[in-house]
């Protein structure tokens, strides 16, 4: 275990073990729908992002390759068709066993200092740091993924502030992002003042940049909930990612029936 570490931590990929890989993947149903050919990309991606960045622990948690990989192969679904540049602003990533305690402190307006604690499953420092709890990374499944959010909030960095516009690629425009996505936003939050029961977490409402983070999540893990009442968005987050995870879904559901049959 200690040697697969020390050499995941040099510049050069390191291929993962097999059988440490399957495991992981089989253990997300998210993952583990993908294609083969997918598959082998994102294990590829996956070695050069454990070669690239630094993990270290808190807490008193001991640091593992089922640790590193889990984060690595989550972390990696969503710059999949995007590659490891878009990862390239931070090196960090600290691992607590549960959830963490970070010490806040503003100032209102009317000058007023208020200091608390925050207790929190995941952040993402921009230009520093990824912090995760390993107890939450282990709960992905059905759009809660702590992995994917922060992820999602260091490529909504990549640009300058979090604010719910990730950088664009080619042919696709602010002017449009801003009618799909910040309307979905404003629907999701009337939803959500309204008492409505949401199946995505109601979180997504505390800021646009939180509902990227949150609708990202849910693009992967729960594409069908999401084609469903935000086609639109789907479609342009599909654009985004240049992935189609609700695709992969009815394919791999296609199959279990078949297989089943």
């Amino acid at each position: 275990m200690r040697e697969l570490l020390d050499r995941l931590r040099g510049k050069k990929p390191t291929l993962i073990p097999d059988t440490l890989w399957a495991v992981t993947v089989t253990a997300l149903p998210f993952l583990d729908i993908l294609a083969s050919d997918e598959q082998k990309q994102l294990k590829t991606l996956a070695e050069a992002f454990l070669a690239e960045k630094e993990f270290s622990t808190a807490g008193g948690l001991e640091l593992t390759d089922e640790i590193c990989v889990s984060i690595a192969a989550q972390g990696c679904l969503p710059i999949l068709k995007l590659g490891l540049n878009a990862y390239r602003d931070w090196i960090g990533i600290v691992v607590y066993p549960d959830e963490f305690v970070v010490p806040r402190r503003i100032e209102d307006e009317s000058g007023i200092v208020h200091e608390y604690d925050d207790v929190l499953s995941g952040e993402a420092w921009e230009g520093g740091p990824l912090i995760v709890s390993w107890h939450d990374v282990q709960m992905a499944g059905d759009g809660y993924n702590v992995v994917i959010h922060e992820f999602a909030h260091k490529l909504d960095m990549l640009n300058g502030d979090a604010d719910g516009m990730p950088a664009l690629h080619s042919g696709m425009t602010e002017a449009e992002w801003e009618e799909i996505f910040f309307a979905a936003y404003e629907n999701f939050c009337q939803r959500v003042d309204s008492g409505e029961e949401t199946a995505i977490d109601p979180y997504a409402s505390e800021a646009p940049a939180e509902f990227f983070a949150v609708l990202t999540e849910s693009f992967f893990e729960i594409p069908d909930l999401v084609a469903e009442e935000y086609p639109a968005l789907y479609e342009l987050l599909s654009r985004y990612y240049r992935q189609d995870p609700l695709a992969r879904l009815t394919k791999a559901a296609s199959a279990s029936s078949t297989s089943a049959s």
